[in-house]
């Protein structure tokens, strides 16, 4: 048997044949996965949607709308809950920067009159056993019913209402941004006009 010369030809060919295979087999699992990950994410987004605010008979991921921050920098995603055609309240996917280990996000769920319904944890990179007790029933409680325009919803070491988590006041402090903003964002609506944008 004649053995192959080893060109640089030869390794162009073979480094070629190898791009090519393995550029289609991930075009080929992209195509494959990108419905049933899309899937996952609009049943991810219902659950914290249904977690945050109750009774609505429409579906808010698809009459969702993005809502600029006051101060411009940013939007943020809100999803309306309808009873019979009527807006009863607001679900508002958030967000804070000044996490421990980066972003927090966060769905809060809000009356027509801005009460904090419920807040839950969407995504976060904090500390496991410190700063990812911001999902934990104790800490969350404390934002229920409570409407930020007239509650502090800071820490107290900042002279607010909210416990710190014991070892994770950073972390404490971003979920409380995060609702505050969403708040502030919800006002600069006009509450219900929001839904008519």
């Amino acid at each position: 048997m004649a053995t192959i010369k080893s060109t640089f030809l030869n390794l162009v060919i073979t480094l070629a044949v190898i791009t090519l295979v393995g550029g289609l087999a991930l075009g080929y699992v992209f195509q494959w996965t990108k419905e049933p990950i899309a899937k996952a994410q609009m049943e991810k987004q219902l659950r914290a949607i249904e977690a945050v605010v109750q009774g609505y008979d429409n579906n808010p991921v698809t009459d969702k709308f993005k809502v600029a921050t006051p101060d411009g920098s940013d939007s943020l995603e809100f999803f309306p809950a309808m009873a019979a055609g009527e807006l009863i309240g607001m679900a508002i996917k958030t967000k804070s920067s000044k996490g421990y280990s980066g972003d927090i996000w966060l769905m809060v769920g809000f009356t027509m009159e801005g009460e904090i319904q419920r807040a839950v944890v969407i995504e976060h990179k904090e500390t496991p056993g410190l700063g990812s007790k911001m999902s934990d029933a104790k800490f969350l409680d404390q934002f229920l019913n409570k409407n930020p325009g007239s509650v502090n919803l800071k820490v107290k070491k900042d002279g607010g209402s909210i416990d710190a988590i014991t070892g994770a006041t950073i972390s404490s402090r971003a979920f409380s941004e995060a609702v505050q903003r969403a708040y502030e964002t919800f006002q600069s609506t006009n509450h219900g006009n929001a839904a008519k944008q």
